[in-house]
């Protein structure tokens, strides 16, 4: 594995926008310039065509719902923060979700959890089943550290069982030698992203 790149703290500040306006309102004004393209999040491992699950409402044992996440305030925009120092956080220049990272983060680990099995995953707000297992909890972190040029994906997870037995853990991914730009960074998220997916999905599946 190559040893991770640093970079100084001018190259970094200078690929960066401070927070502003913009990332305080968590809305993206386009005006007549609209960026070039827009980050998402893309599973690594899918549930095939034609597969599927199947629960009743009067027997949902084998069903879990993944809850809306609870996120920061520098995260609950469609921007990627950008950890400067320990007091000052900024946004990368050019760099826009195509939705907020914790509707991003909550839809990947629900295709995840789909493609481990049998098990009938509810990722969305609107069904009429009471799910007897949930996973909930807190993105705490989806951006990039210039100190140690590295990104972060780190997630507080709260599992509830069908015997009512309520868990929480705490996963987190980095991946280092990164360069502070969209076209590094974007990628980069999207692996750290899928590794503590794939850890949660398999927290919930050894407890299932």
């Amino acid at each position: 594995m190559n040893s991770p790149r640093r970079f100084s703290a001018s190259a970094v500040k200078a690929s960066l926008i401070a927070a502003a306006a913009l990332g305080l309102s968590g809305c993206i004004s386009l005006g007549s310039e609209p960026p070039e393209s827009l980050l998402t999040l893309s599973p690594q491992t899918s549930a095939q065509a034609g597969s599927g699950a199947q629960a009743s409402v009067s027997n949902s044992s084998q069903s879990i719902a993944i809850l809306p996440l609870e996120t920061p305030a520098k995260l609950d925009v469609q921007r990627v923060p950008v950890s400067v120092s320990a007091t000052e956080i900024a946004y990368l220049q050019e760099a826009f979700w195509v939705e907020k990272p914790a509707r991003l983060f909550r839809r990947l680990l629900g295709e995840t959890l789909r493609a481990r099995g049998n098990t009938l995953v509810l990722d969305n707000d609107d069904t009429p089943l009471l799910a007897a297992q949930s996973v909930r909890g807190t993105l705490m972190e989806m951006g990039y550290d210039a100190d140690s040029s590295s990104v972060i994906v780190r997630f507080d997870a709260i599992r509830t069982q069908a015997d009512g037995t309520v868990m929480s853990r705490r996963f987190e991914a980095r991946e280092t030698g990164i360069l502070p730009e969209v076209g590094s960074v974007g990628p980069a998220l999207n692996n750290a992203a899928n590794t503590v997916a794939g850890e949660v999905a398999d927290w919930v599946s050894a407890g299932s």
